[in-house]
């Protein structure tokens, strides 16, 4: 259903910014994604990054909140009650809210799946169905709609019902217990990684399920896809599940270092500054070896073997970390590129972003927020050339585009919406 988002956008939805970088060629559309409509009802994090990935490149995102308001929109830091990692993970999608825990609320919602072509939500499974919301409920209305479910487990297995966070698929993916030091409890991440790659995966899947559909011609179907947190990080986990069954070895925990090359490691240099050294082709190791005064090794018959080195990495590590730490960093850096060998600073936030190259790259961008001013954030992940997203606009406030949307796309009058308002539907 690629109908012209210029039809159904009232004026004054939120406004087109400039391109966080020139497009290289003259392009009136906003991405490669323009003209499709996601109805994101998601909360948190995993399918609101899918939604806002969606909307990176093109689509109309229509971010769906209950009334109360996304918890997303308090979590982490915030300035003049705006929430920073809001403003990120809801750019480029028109806010409005619906309680489609009501009858009228299931009416408005069924309304507008009409006309869209995805739905992103993360409900618990069979929440929608019970609201008369399920995919044999929507498709009927919509045959066209692609359903992005996410949700912990899936939507079948023993564990589908549990309540999870990624937090959860970093534990029981095998992730968290190959992270930290050999001789450390497992650690988690700082950040939602589970999340984040569960993100990704799902806006793939749901371009993957647009191209199917695309391919059908003008009847084509649309489809349901069912997405967990556990799987996609599980599956970029390495060939752990194969080796224990060909093997029966179980992976554990190397610190910084690989069980699968050397030398791989973080190491302190004289002025105190870290770095991180791979070492995962043979050319690039020898040229690390033969740099730190350890030639010998280089000719050592092993030394061809990615994993025989990792089996000598304490000799490795020894020569490397005496190396750097009676050189300061600058030194350090310059003679690993001189030589060929792959290094790279260990950043905080704060000096990544002064980073000559992430600064020519644009990989932080400045936006322009209606509440806060011009604010800096993560700009788009893939550079296309000849069809470039952008950001148009970052997170927005509760319900910010309700009157105008709902008039505009359902017709709704002010005093439907104000009974609406009243009730607690919107």
């Amino acid at each position: 259903m690629n109908i012209d988002p210029a039809a159904r956008e009232p004026d004054e939805l939120p406004p087109s910014l400039p391109p966080a970088e020139p497009d290289p060629a003259p392009n009136p559309s906003r991405g490669p994604l323009d003209g499709i409509r996601v109805l994101d009802i998601s909360t948190v994090y995993a399918a609101p990054i899918a939604a806002m990935l969606l909307g990176d490149y093109g689509a109309e995102v229509i971010k769906i909140e209950h009334p109360t308001g996304d918890p997303a929109r308090t979590h982490g830091a915030q300035k003049n009650g705006h929430g920073l990692w809001w403003k990120v993970i809801s750019r480029n999608k028109t806010c409005l809210t619906l309680n489609l825990g009501t009858s009228e609320g299931q009416e408005i919602f069924r309304d507008l799946v009409v006309d869209a072509d995805v739905l992103v939500e993360n409900f618990r499974p069979g929440v929608l169905e019970k609201w008369g919301l399920g995919p044999e409920r929507l498709h009927t209305i919509n045959p066209s709609l692609i359903m992005l479910r996410v949700t912990g487990f899936g939507q079948c297995g023993p564990y589908s019902e549990r309540r999870a966070f990624g937090t959860l698929a970093e534990a029981m993916s095998g992730f968290a217990h190959q992270t930290g030091p050999e001789d450390g409890p497992p650690t988690l991440p700082p950040f939602g990684l589970a999340d984040g790659v569960a993100g990704l995966a799902g806006a793939f899947g749901v371009v993957t399920a647009l191209w199917h559909r695309r391919a059908q011609g003008a009847e084509g179907k649309g489809q349901v896809i069912d997405l967990s947190l556990l799987e996609p990080l599980l599956g970029i986990l390495g060939p752990g599940p194969t080796a224990y069954d060909q093997l029966g070895t179980i992976a554990g925990r190397n610190g910084n270092r690989s069980p699968n090359n050397a030398p791989r490691n973080t190491y302190l240099t004289l002025d105190n500054r870290w770095v991180a050294i791979s070492a995962s082709a043979t050319s690039v190791a020898e040229r690390v070896m033969r740099l730190v005064g350890r030639a010998d090794i280089v000719e050592e018959a092993w030394f061809t073997s990615a994993g025989e080195r990792s089996r000598h990495g304490d000799l490795l590590d020894d020569a490397v970390a005496k190396w750097i730490a009676a050189r300061p960093f600058e030194e350090v850096v310059a003679e690993f590129e001189r030589v060929g060998a792959a290094i790279a600073p260990i950043y905080d936030v704060a000096q990544l972003m002064n980073d000559p190259h992430v600064i020519t790259r644009e990989s932080i961008t400045t936006v322009e927020d209606e509440d806060l001013g011009p604010i800096k954030m993560q700009n788009l992940m893939l550079r296309m050339l000849g069809t470039p997203g952008r950001i148009r606009f970052t997170g927005r406030r509760l319900g910010q585009d309700n009157e105008q949307f709902y008039r505009a796309a359902l017709g709704l009058t002010p005093d439907r919406l104000a009974a609406l308002t009243e009730k607690g539907v919107i």
